[in-house]
């Protein structure tokens, strides 16, 4: 029991800590309807299902044994991110001053966003370094298979009710009236935050 308290609290620290996932998440809210935060939100856990699979099946050794698998997966994720990124700023640049947003999500389906959320999970290396070190630490031997699986669900469960509290906070008609009046500053910064992310780690990958 003490082994899931641990994690669980070292998992909601990570999550609390502001990256490309909880962006996308709250603009994603503040900008579009209930049910596509909600799939956006989906989109995210994905993610957190396929990273915390890979960490219960061995990441941390494979990574250690591939060092340039990390770095390929950073630099690919760095220029996703990035991408995505660039595509918000020029939405940002293309709306009308305190009006609506031409942002890179808008017109997109319920299943659009799911998968903008999945990858831009997926995209995030902070996601290698947490489940391929942090996460896989605690990971030992002696750890049964159920308890290993519990723990996956554990995460997932934790990843999908915290997003979800995100979304539902970022959803409020406080939050929207400001998003509406600010929406092209808004969605300006978040870009500007996917690029500096991208850059940092597809130019910090460079120096290794």
């Amino acid at each position: 029991m003490s082994l899931f308290l641990t994690i669980a609290a070292i998992h909601l620290i990570a999550l609390a800590s502001p990256g490309p996932d909880f962006f996308f998440v709250s603009q994603t809210a503040v900008s579009r309807t209930r049910r596509q935060a909600l799939f956006g939100v989906i989109g995210i856990t994905l993610g957190m299902v396929v990273w915390s699979a890979l960490a219960l099946l061995g990441l941390q050794i494979v990574l250690h044994r591939l060092a340039w698998l990390s770095q390929l997966i950073a630099v690919a994720g760095g220029l996703y991110l990035a991408w995505m990124g660039v595509k918000m700023l020029r939405g940002a640049w293309k709306a009308p001053s305190g009006g609506g947003s031409h942002a890179p999500m808008a017109g997109r389906s319920d299943f659009a966003i799911l998968r903008i959320g999945l990858l831009t999970n997926l995209a995030n290396p902070k996601a290698v370094v947490y489940f391929g070190s942090v996460f896989s630490a605690f990971l030992g031997d002696g750890i049964s298979v159920g308890a290993r699986w519990g723990l996956w669900g554990m995460i997932v469960a934790l990843t999908f009710l915290w997003f979800s509290m995100v979304a539902a906070f970022f959803a409020l008609p406080a939050m929207r009236r400001g998003y509406l009046r600010l929406s092209r500053w808004i969605d300006g910064f978040a870009g500007a935050v996917f690029v500096l992310f991208g850059l940092h780690l597809v130019l910090g990958r460079r120096g290794h």
